[in-house]
């Protein structure tokens, strides 16, 4: 069998410039805030593990995010609630997460690498954004980690308070388990009512 050579991550989108990866992590869910982060990694940064932290196990994560709260030269992450997404809709509640990070950066960056196809300007910085980020640039990938390790460490959090529904384990996404546990026992202040979740729940158990 033909093995699969991964192809290296890039470290910056411009040269000499201060850049700073950003993603979001739990677009997709039917409970809990969405998490974004901000990155900026050292030009000599490198590392063969990290890649799109979807791609990555569990343990792989949590073992990268120390490395990249280590070795960051600057990294914050940020999240916007449930009842704001209701507000303002799924997508302007992650790219205000994004902008969120970016401000609590103790560095300010000169250029932002965003994952996706979709932001709005912050303050004066140029940016650039990149569909399928996290598997191309380093910086992306860190923030795709920290977003995600993050969020998910909230979740397992507010699992304890609210156990029916396993999010420990769903981390709040659409599984058939979370579905199920939401027909029998109704929905929670942390779950996302503009998510149209009576279409959600139309499902054979």
């Amino acid at each position: 069998m033909k093995k699969t050579i991964k192809t290296p991550l890039k470290s910056f989108y411009l040269k000499g410039q201060i850049e700073a990866g950003c993603d979001e992590a739990g677009r997709g869910c039917l409970a809990g805030p969405v998490y974004a982060a901000a990155v900026i990694l050292p030009e000599n940064f490198k590392n063969d593990l990290l890649d799109d932290s979807k791609k990555l196990s569990e343990k792989h994560r949590n073992q990268l995010r120390e490395i990249i709260e280590e070795k960051a030269i600057a990294w914050a992450v940020a999240s916007v609630d449930n009842h704001d997404i209701d507000k303002i809709n799924i997508l302007n509640a992650s790219i205000l997460a994004m902008h969120l990070a970016i401000g609590k950066l103790n560095l300010e960056p000169n250029f932002l690498l965003i994952d996706g196809n979709k932001f709005k300007k912050y303050k004066n910085i140029s940016h650039e954004c990149i569909i399928k980020g996290d598997g191309k640039f380093l910086s992306i990938a860190a923030a795709s980690v920290l977003a995600k390790t993050h969020r998910d460490e909230f979740m397992c959090k507010i699992d304890k308070k609210f156990p029916h529904y396993n999010w420990k384990k769903n981390k709040g996404y659409p599984t058939r388990e979370h579905k199920k546990a939401i027909s029998e026992f109704g929905i929670t202040d942390y779950h996302r009512i503009s998510f149209n979740l009576n279409e959600q729940l139309k499902i054979k158990f």
